[in-house]
């Protein structure tokens, strides 16, 4: 008897840590060409701002929120951290970085290629992202 309870208390607590073990998302590993990649737009542009914001707000806005909170419509049905584009963390990573991850996508973050095929919108999407910092 002592040893099905033993036994029970053992597989719930394998349970337990599992569960917490699928709740936290692996780090995005961002290839070393990418993390040096300079961003060739204008990042002061007003003109690129305005365009990036303008992309934004038609392809990420519904996930990533108005802000960049990670509060859009759409948040709830993603599963996994959708980042808050404000943070200091967040504003820490390489312009490159930050292209790689709008470019290629992961796991419930779709890839852009097709979406925005051009790189050059993609990075004028970093550019808007940019001005989210806190």
């Amino acid at each position: 008897m002592k040893s099905l309870k033993l036994l029970s208390i053992i597989g719930l607590l394998t349970l337990i840590l599992y569960s917490f073990t699928t709740i936290v998302q692996e780090e995005w590993k961002v290839p070393e060409k990418y993390e040096k990649m300079k961003n060739p737009t204008n990042k002061a542009d007003k003109e690129n701002i305005a365009i990036g914001k303008s992309l934004y707000n038609k392809h990420c806005k519904s996930c990533h929120g108005k802000e960049g909170y990670g509060d859009g419509t759409k948040a709830d049905e993603v599963e996994g951290d959708l980042g808050d584009f404000s943070s200091a963390d967040f504003q820490a990573q390489s312009d490159g970085a930050l292209f790689y991850k709008t470019t290629e996508g992961r796991d419930d973050m779709p890839e852009y290629t097709k979406k925005m095929p051009d790189d050059e919108d993609r990075w004028l999407v970093v550019n808007y992202m940019r001005t989210l910092a806190e």
